[in-house]
């Protein structure tokens, strides 16, 4: 990887980071909810979706050049999505005795997100036959 690469990835990075910082407090101040962290839940699950869709039109219509892809899908979604904020918050929701919210957490995560990149490559696949 060049120069050029490390460049895109980047400002996709800064990009996603910026989108994600926006959206996350939007959804969380949405939810009025002080226990339960939304706006990290919504910045992943839709990232996994967009996640899906791209990777299902660069698998099948080969439409994304390896720039595109590093721009896109590590710098924009890998800035956008955040494991290390979602274990953190979740290890604070178990330090703080919320048994019920630390399973759902974990639970809505893995499901949602899973579930999310299949509907993106299902939606894909759909439009673009």
């Amino acid at each position: 990887m060049g120069l050029t690469g490390i460049f895109l990835v980047g400002t996709g990075g800064f990009i996603g980071a910026v989108l994600r910082y926006l959206l996350s407090g939007l959804v969380q101040l949405a939810s009025r909810s002080v226990t339960f962290p939304y706006g990290t839940l919504a910045v992943n699950v839709i990232g996994c979706f967009v996640m899906g869709l791209l990777c299902q039109l660069a698998d099948a219509r080969n439409v994304l050049a390896p720039e595109t892809r590093s721009f896109l899908l590590i710098g924009v979604l890998g800035g956008f999505t955040t494991f290390s904020t979602f274990a953190n918050e979740t290890l604070n929701l178990a330090r703080d005795g919320e048994d019920l919210l630390t399973i759902a957490n974990i639970s809505a995560h893995i499901f949602l997100g899973v579930t999310a990149v299949w509907a993106g490559r299902a939606l894909a696949q759909m439009v673009w036959r």
